[in-house]
């Protein structure tokens, strides 16, 4: 994430940009349509992209081209799904590149995928799974959270690997090097972005429960008691 300007050759820059491309174009779709169903949700949408924005622009250095950094995407994910978040992704990076010098315009369709595509899918896949097996909502956000950071830069490695196999031992020893090298900084800030996430998440409970139940990120019953006795009267009803 966040692969350095020019640093891809040119015929993977654009075979990237190409497979992250639908994936945006389909998430700006969604984007709008959820606007247009759910209109309170404008500022919730700006929120979740923010904090992204403000997580994945913490940087520490990893291996020469890239660094290791928070992903910020599960929130949005949680609360939006994946396709919603790969085109508030777009814009971070994008916004990055431009103002920041993070990442770059000629890579910027591998970092959209791994961030914004590949990460928040494996996260939500997780997290599906974990709500449909009865877990709780914090649990199953801290989940997703933690698997759609490692995640992205199991991506991350692999663009890497593909575009500078090693001489020796080709795309899979590059692999694992530069696995092994994400590994050391990534795996404690998954879990350190996992819990901010969580945090968030219940403060959000507490202050948009209203918007969250009408995402379908909520159930009734899910709702704290202290949102609201409107919720607490749903959460009757549903018993």
């Amino acid at each position: 994430m966040h692969i350095a300007e020019g640093f891809l050759p040119p015929a993977h820059a654009v075979a990237w940009t190409i497979a992250a491309a639908p994936f945006v174009i389909h998430g700006a779709r969604q984007v709008a349509l959820t606007v247009r169903r759910q209109p309170s949700s404008g500022p919730l949408l700006a929120a979740v992209g923010a904090f992204s924005f403000v997580m994945s622009a913490i940087k520490l250095p990893s291996v020469t081209g890239s660094s290791s950094h928070p992903t910020g995407t599960g929130l949005g994910t949680a609360i939006f799904k994946p396709p919603v978040m790969a085109f508030l992704g777009t814009i971070v990076l994008l916004f990055q590149a431009l103002l920041l010098a993070h990442g770059g315009i000629t890579t910027l369709g591998a970092n959209v995928f791994s961030m914004a595509i590949a990460g928040p899918w494996a996260g939500f896949a997780v997290f599906f799974a974990l709500r449909k097996a009865g877990l709780g909502v914090l649990p199953s956000v801290f989940a997703l959270a933690f698997v759609a950071d490692l995640f992205t830069y199991v991506v991350t490695s692999f663009q890497l690997a593909l575009a500078f196999p090693s001489s020796e031992g080709g795309f899979s020893e590059s692999f694992a090097e530069f696995m092994t090298v994400f590994a050391v900084t990534q795996v404690p800030l998954a879990i350190v972005e996992g819990l901010i996430t969580v945090v968030i998440v219940r403060v959000l409970m507490q202050v948009a429960s209203s918007e969250l139940l009408n995402l379908g990120f909520l159930k009734g019953r899910e709702v704290p008691a202290g949102a609201g006795d409107e919720h607490r009267s749903d959460d009757r009803q549903e018993v």
